[in-house]
């Protein structure tokens, strides 16, 4: 691409980035710090992929899924997950009206722009498979309608990693299907003292504005969907998806035998859109190495299956997808 190309899509990028800048601003003034997770979150609502959120409890995860979408005039729903949920009531279901003798459907909470699946593995198998299709195919099925969810349509999950009485692991697939893992963790002492004075009282109530319209993130995905990414760069991201699942190749020795599945195409398509999501929220029309390293492991760590070996070796995904960033090479 010229250089006049991608002077031109800069010059939208830095037009469009207030609303970026608005979005931030608002939450700031109910979320301390958070900075990697509130941007992790404005990636999935750029790139058009579903975020899930682990962390213990107490870190915020729910406020600050709640908040942002405040910050976004749009249709929210928050669902609280639990063990005797029923897929009704997350998709809805047919009400018989005695008058006409006919069904007619009563569509559930997942008819919204932005959901918030609190404690998601909390709910079982016929809710993960109902949530599925909603998450994959933008759609529900109730009875023998196919009803089109409203767009944009996103699912931001948390779950808890530590609680697992009553917990339901994650399919795999469906855990396939988030765009973006995020591990959150304690907060440094000085934000956690910010905290303290902002928090440590009995009436909280803190007034978030609405900045951006779902029409909004319709037309910034659009300048996401420009931002230039040099061939170099997509020759890296498939190298180091290909590394996860052929580490040999790539002088990672250290890891034969360690991955017993390696990520898949998804994630390829998911960290080029992720990267240039990241290179919006930086301000730039176009994709450096660093933007795939920055959001790599968000995209990888829940994609790389480790082997028994490495669990016995006490390996996690996360430092299997660190050593594949380390030594693909960077152009």
């Amino acid at each position: 691409m010229a250089g006049t190309g991608v002077s031109l899509i800069n010059e939208k990028v830095k037009k469009e980035s207030g609303i970026i800048d608005a979005i931030r601003f608002e939450t700031s003034k109910v979320i301390v710090g958070q900075s990697v997770l509130i941007d992790r979150l404005l990636i999935g609502i750029l790139a058009n992929g579903h975020v899930l959120v682990e962390g213990v409890p107490g870190l915020a995860k729910t406020t600050a899924v709640k908040t942002l979408a405040a910050t976004i005039q749009a249709a929210f729903h928050r669902l609280q997950f639990t063990p005797d949920m029923l897929p009704a009531d997350l998709t809805g279901t047919l009400i018989y009206d005695q008058r006409t003798g006919v069904f007619n459907v009563k569509k559930g909470p997942v008819f919204a722009n932005i959901i918030l699946a609190d404690e998601i593995n909390r709910a079982p198998a016929k809710v993960q498979s109902a949530l599925l299709e909603a998450m994959q195919e933008r759609q529900v099925t109730i009875g023998e309608e196919t009803l089109k969810l409203d767009d944009p349509f996103l699912v931001l999950a948390t779950q808890n990693p530590i609680e697992q009485e009553g917990t339901y692991p994650l399919p795999e697939a469906q855990v396939d299907r988030f765009m973006l893992k995020v591990k959150i963790t304690y907060p440094a002492m000085d934000e956690e003292l910010k905290i303290l004075k902002r928090m440590a009282t009995t009436r909280q109530s803190f007034s978030v504005q609405a900045v951006a319209t779902p029409q909004d993130i319709v037309r910034l995905r659009s300048v996401v969907d420009e931002i230039y990414t040099d061939e170099k760069i997509e020759d890296y991201i498939v190298r180091i998806v290909e590394a996860t699942r052929s580490p040999e190749r790539y002088k990672l020795d250290d890891l034969k035998g360690l991955i017993l599945y390696g990520a898949s195409p998804r994630a390829t398509i998911n960290l080029a859109l992720a990267a240039k999501a990241h290179a919006f929220i930086q301000g730039r029309g176009f994709v450096t190495p660093q933007d795939v390293k920055s959001i790599g492991m968000d995209v990888l760590r829940h994609r790389v299956i480790p082997s028994y070996e490495a669990e016995a070796e006490g390996k996690t995904p996360e430092d299997l997808v660190k050593r594949v960033l380390e030594e693909v090479e960077v152009p």
